[in-house]
């Protein structure tokens, strides 16, 4: 069977008699945070530049204003470098020295 990577593990996988949670749903809260941190990481920065763009916009030429807005969206700029570089950090290590690029972005606590 093929291992989907743009999914998070399924909820049926971790349960016992379809009701019980075991500890391997671990495995599954936490692949789920991880997606769902990174997809408002990225909203989080879309809004940044939004709101200094807007800031940039109604300045009418105060400069502390102007400032200020570019101040913004520099830094939404840069977290958003910072977010990138380090997801592809970690796909080149993992296929660099594991093979596998999704390597260390799977999690896989109880199947070594």
């Amino acid at each position: 069977m093929f291992k989907v990577y743009a999914q998070a593990p399924d909820w049926n996988d971790c349960l016992l008699n379809g009701d019980v949670p075991t500890l391997s749903c671990v495995e599954v809260v936490l692949a789920r945070l991880i997606r769902f941190s990174g997809g408002l990481v990225i909203l989080i920065l879309f809004v940044m530049f939004l709101v200094g763009a807007y800031h940039y916009l109604t300045a009418f030429g105060n400069e502390e204003k102007v400032k200020k807005a570019q101040g913004t969206m520099k830094y939404a700029v840069i977290g958003l470098f910072v977010f990138v570089s380090a997801y592809l950090i970690l796909r080149i290590i993992g296929q660099v020295f594991l093979g596998n690029p999704d390597a260390l972005l799977e999690i896989d606590l109880f199947n070594p």
